[in-house]
């Protein structure tokens, strides 16, 4: 049973990209199942740090093919300045190396105006969205008006569609007092690119189930977080796909049964960006301690927004509800390096809503909004522990509290991270 799925445990920018760089090791092919450019994967490999939107983290290994597929979103242009950045780096990002789905869709410029218009409009309600057409693109693609990008193949017809969305969406924009755009110019610099991408587009469904069925390795690499995810997150609050196990049946079009492994990634503590509802979150000097000054760039601001993030103790009722929606069969833990020097750490155990104490996040964003979380507080230890390698040579405290997350999810904890480079992972399992 050769697929290994990755999944976001919590909020997004739990380290995947880390996970997926280590785990491409030993695959033949590395997948993005579900997101766009809204995502940011940051992965340092020697003295070199790569910082990946869309191309799949596999991109760094020789030889490992990569797919974009059916259940992406892909800015063209974006796409391609991803492409160009990466090929600058000496890597190879050919069309024998790079595949995006014909079934994928299509973000355009007046995609990402609506998105901009949609958040002023919600105001204090605003949802935190990136900012860069997601849902919109979505939006269309359930509302059967979306763009897929297999109409790139005909530069007449993508021009033309490309066009004729803009100028639709210069009507909603004017109506709500907000500039049009210039839809000819726009319709221009899209089939510049997508004469550029013709090359890579493919039915990447058939190609990943030939591959399967020959026994090839495939990593699948998610986006964002199962707490973002739109059927399972803190609706509103949330993407528009499906980051968990199931997306990445649905986004690469193939069946469970070639499924052998389902990592669950999630940090030591916990971080979200944008708006929403976070039970843990803390302010002040703790906050502050985990976020980082912002100098280093592991620290706690957005890859692809340079937002700071929200940070917080460890919320065990996510991580145990992440891993039952997707099934995890093993934890893979990230940035235990940077609890060090805490006197003691505390995990949410349980939530408290309206005096009943709970196990699982509530379904409604009011009482999610109300919960309380319970805690555990275990002792911390202060040792710098970013150069070990061995779990033997970890302070007996650092294991008491990853056995303890491991613990409440009811999953084994197979690997942590003590920093961001790839000899920092030290196996447990």
């Amino acid at each position: 049973m050769p697929a290994t799925i990755i999944v976001g445990a919590q909020w997004g920018d739990e380290g995947k990209g880390g996970v997926t760089d280590r785990l491409t090791a030993n695959a033949d092919v590395v997948a993005r199942f579900a997101g766009g450019d809204n995502a940011g994967h940051t992965v340092a490999v020697d003295d070199k740090v790569y910082k990946l939107h869309l191309v799949p983290s596999g991109i760094l290994y020789d030889g490992v093919a990569c797919v974009l597929g059916n259940g992406t979103v892909i800015n063209p242009v974006n796409m391609l300045k991803e492409i160009d950045e990466l090929v600058e780096q000496g890597i190879d990002v050919s069309p024998t190396r790079l595949m995006i789905s014909t079934r994928a869709h299509i973000i355009t410029p007046a995609h990402i105006a609506l998105d901009r218009a949609s958040e002023k409009a919600r105001g204090e309600g605003a949802i935190g969205t990136t900012l860069r057409g997601i849902g919109p693109a979505y939006l269309d693609k359930t509302g059967r008006q979306g763009i897929r990008a297999g109409l790139m193949l005909d530069d007449e017809e993508f021009a033309d569609t490309v066009h004729n969305a803009i100028e639709q969406a210069n009507q909603t924009l004017t109506a709500q007092g907000f500039d049009p755009l210039d839809a000819q110019a726009t319709a221009e610099a899209y089939i510049t690119a997508a004469k550029r991408l013709q090359p890579y587009l493919t039915e990447t469904a058939v190609y990943i189930n030939d591959q399967l069925r020959d026994g090839a390795r495939v990593l699948c690499e998610g986006a964002q977080g199962t707490m973002l995810d739109i059927d399972h997150g803190d609706y509103p609050f949330v993407t528009s796909s499906s980051p968990t196990a199931g997306g990445a049946l649905t986004g690469l079009g193939f069946g469970p049964l070639y499924v052998d492994r389902v990592v669950g990634v999630a940090k030591c503590f916990a971080t979200r960006v944008g708006s929403g509802p976070m039970p843990t979150e803390l302010d002040g000097e703790l906050a502050n301690r985990l976020r980082g000054s912002g100098e280093r760039f592991w620290d706690e601001f957005g890859t692809t927004t340079g937002r700071p993030r929200r940070c917080g103790w460890l919320d065990g009722v996510i991580l145990r509800y992440s891993s039952q929606v997707s099934g995890f069969t093993e934890l893979f833990l990230t940035k235990l390096d940077v609890l060090s020097g805490f006197e003691e750490l505390k995990i949410a155990v349980a939530y408290e809503v309206d005096g009943q104490q709970v196990s699982y996040p509530p379904s409604t964003i009011h009482d999610l909004q109300r919960a309380k979380p319970v805690y555990e507080t275990l002792p911390g230890w202060q040792e710098d522990i970013s150069a070990v390698r061995s779990p033997d040579d970890l302070p007996q405290a650092a294991r008491d509290y990853v056995q303890r997350i491991g613990e409440i999810c009811d999953t084994l904890v197979g690997a942590v991270s003590v920093g961001p480079k790839r000899e920092q992972v030290i196996p447990l399992a």
